[in-house]
């Protein structure tokens, strides 16, 4: 999932607590790219900008939005100015939403849903009250069943405000085979896991790589890195971008391995280009 805790304040946040806190006095990009779970999350300062595979969304401070589960995503935290960016965010585990399914007698769905994979929420009130109290819990020793009934309340609250998102909270179902060629022209940006990528397709990572090779005559792997690279080339060409400000954005963890790999298959490095 998209780790919106590791921050550069005195925020901690409590493991494995489904509440996680951020705090950072700098701009911060995300390292993760896969949100597992289903969360909710609320921008008390700052902006967070959640970067899909074909749309950007801006949330600003005062904001909450919707995240399914499965999505393949990139953050970038923003602070205001002379200030900190703060979010809370709150996951719902498969486990957590099959125990309220039972216990409240929600009917579960099956791929019956068409919605926005980020959903900006509807703030009022009782939203707001719900997020200030859950920095209570933070550290909280023993507070267990009380962080449970927390999420259990965010899940209600989250019903009652939005009653279009049952069929994607108890859609238990995973995710279907897909066209493997668009999906992957549309992801590759999006440093994760082969397997994860095997998952979202519809696939056993064995049949992803069969499948792979069929359509693109070439290993996942070589694939990705040539495709990474030949975006990094056009945004630093044709787009006037900096390498030091592109080799994350197209799929790379490290700006010297960024830096090899495109010397090596275009010839020149990527600040001659």
């Amino acid at each position: 999932m998209i780790n919106f805790s590791t921050n550069n304040c005195v925020l901690k946040s409590i493991k494995p607590s489904p509440i996680l806190y951020s705090c950072y006095t700098a701009k911060s990009r995300s390292g993760e790219n896969f949100v597992s779970d289903h969360c909710i999350c609320y921008v008390q300062s700052g902006r967070l900008e959640f970067q899909l595979p074909e749309q950007k969304v801006f949330v600003a401070a005062g904001e909450a939005f919707f995240v399914k589960r499965n999505l393949l995503a990139k953050a970038t935290k923003y602070p205001a100015d002379g200030g900190e960016f703060k979010s809370i965010s709150i996951f719902f585990t498969q486990d957590t939403l099959k125990e309220i399914a039972l216990e409240k007698k929600i009917s579960t769905v099956v791929h019956q849903h068409n919605q926005l994979p980020v959903i900006k929420l509807q703030i009022d009130g009782l939203f707001i009250n719900y997020f200030e109290s859950l920095p209570a819990y933070e550290g909280a020793s023993g507070a267990e069943s009380l962080i449970r009934l927390k999420v259990e309340e965010g899940i209600l609250l989250l019903l009652n405000r939005h009653s279009e998102l049952k069929n994607i909270l108890f859609d238990f179902s995973e995710p279907g085979k897909i066209d493997l060629e668009s999906f992957m022209n549309k992801n590759f940006r999006f440093n994760v896991e082969m397997k994860r990528f095997a998952t979202l397709t519809g696939r056993s990572l064995a049949t992803f790589k069969r499948d792979f090779a069929k359509i693109f005559a070439i290993s996942p792997n070589r694939w990705l890195q040539k495709k990474r690279l030949e975006e990094a080339r056009y945004l630093i060409k044709e787009k006037g971008r900096k390498p030091s400000d592109v080799y994350l954005e197209v799929g790379f963890e490290d700006l010297s391995h960024f830096s090899f790999a495109f010397k090596k298959n275009f010839g020149v490095p990527p600040s001659l280009v």
